[in-house]
């Protein structure tokens, strides 16, 4: 099912975005299957109901109502999300340059060399493509 390009606004808190994850991975749920993603202890039923429904207004999330129940579904494709949240973080932190914000990541003491090879890698492929 093709989704529709949605103007997001703003970005998710942490318990939006954790919510996100798990109904990305489902594609649709219920709050019951949702609650049940959760690692112990797990949160109570209305604490992830009032989590959906501001997803909701946000326009990250719909439904499809059967009676009183309601199946929740993203509006919102993961990787759309990404985009624009790293976007945003490019533009924030590294002055909208990937080359900084490269560097950044490559200076630090966690990253392997078979990182650093690879990133090789993918700035060779870019280049010859």
């Amino acid at each position: 099912m093709k989704k529709d390009k949605v103007n997001i606004k703003g970005e998710l808190t942490k318990a939006e975005l954790q919510l996100m994850q798990y109904l990305w991975r489902r594609e649709k749920a219920f709050v019951n299957d949702l609650v049940t993603d959760y690692p112990d202890p797990k949160p109570a039923y209305n604490t992830v109901s009032t989590i959906v429904r501001i997803l909701e207004k946000k326009g990250f999330v719909s439904h499809k109502s059967y009676g009183k129940t309601h199946e929740y579904f993203p509006l919102v494709v993961q990787e759309e999300y990404l985009n624009g949240y790293m976007n945003n973080v490019l533009n924030t932190f590294f002055s909208n340059s990937v080359s900084n914000m490269v560097s950044f990541f490559t200076k630090k003491e966690s990253v392997s060399k078979d990182e650093l090879e690879e990133l090789k890698r993918i700035l060779n492929d870019l280049d010859k493509n």
